[in-house]
């Protein structure tokens, strides 16, 4: 436990890095995938592969944590001797479980509780757990990194490259993304959060080659401004494996330059949105 006994807490839609999770023991609070056979918990009794592999006969929807989950994690928390809590949720426009955590918290005595809305998903709301881990086991003053990590929210950006956006649409999670017209063409959007939180299109290049050539360019584009930065792949799929292993090894001669490079399987939450063949490349500026 760091000096100034600040936990930190995030949701399973931030894709946390397995060994930062478990380095500064970051609670999850794990997000519900429902098929017809019932419900399952995001990351503990199911796989992101398993719901891949059932998505051709069925999609799953998902369902917020709810407010009994995340008292009994602020009592867990409490239970072990921490005083504040760092808790760093996806984007608010995207899922309702900022608004939820904030809620708990508000009513929640014997603990200071900071939540952090990332305005960001997958590892583009887990760059800023990561802040927020690295930040208080530094035992930088609480105020402090309260600051950062509301200045570090514009700094982190993921931009995603899905073949199609029929998840999306099917699970209401479309946002500003433009759909019809771009499957006739074989246009592939690339998707990004907005200052919002919420998917928009940042370009719309035809085929997949070109799509994921691009989506390195915007990364390139993103981090030419810092000296320092991590870098993130994330994929969906054992499909999406072998081309995010050659887009890691690209970036890394790219942009050499980079203090963490954080390489994983979206969460199965995530991946019930955007599908199998997923690939989300991540930067977070760190000057």
């Amino acid at each position: 436990m760091n000096k100034q006994k600040i936990a930190i807490l995030t949701d399973s839609g931030s894709d946390v890095p397995e060994q930062i999770r478990t380095t500064y023991d970051v609670k999850v609070i794990p997000l519900k995938i429902i098929f017809e056979d019932g419900e399952y918990v995001d990351k503990v009794n199911i796989t992101a592969e398993e719901v891949y592999d059932r998505m051709s006969e069925e999609i799953p929807k998902t369902s917020l944590p709810d407010g009994e989950i995340i008292k009994g994690m602020f009592d867990e928390i409490k239970a072990e001797g921490y005083e504040k809590v760092l808790a760093v949720t996806i984007s608010s426009g995207l899922s309702g479980t900022n608004n939820m955590v904030r809620i708990v918290a508000e009513q929640y005595e014997g603990l200071e509780i900071f939540v952090l809305d990332t305005k960001n998903i997958g590892i583009g709301a887990g760059f800023s757990v990561v802040e927020a881990a690295l930040q208080a086991a530094k035992d930088i003053e609480w105020d402090t990194i309260k600051a950062n990590l509301q200045k570090g929210i514009e700094k982190a950006k993921v931009f995603f490259h899905v073949p199609t956006l029929e998840y999306l649409q099917k699970g209401g999670r479309i946002g500003l993304v433009q759909s019809v017209l771009g499957s006739m063409m074989n246009l592939k959007p690339i998707i990004t959060c907005n200052e919002d939180g919420i998917y928009h299109t940042v370009a719309k290049v035809r085929g997949k080659a070109k799509s994921v050539n691009k989506t390195i360019q915007l990364v390139e584009e993103f981090a030419s401004t810092a000296k320092k930065y991590n870098l993130a792949v994330a994929y969906g799929g054992r499909t999406a494996l072998k081309e995010a292993e050659a887009i890691r090894q690209e970036l890394k001669a790219k942009l050499p330059d980079y203090e963490q490079f954080f390489f994983d399987q979206v969460s199965p939450a995530l991946g019930v949105h955007t599908g199998p063949g997923l690939i989300g490349i991540g930067v977070q500026i760190l000057d």
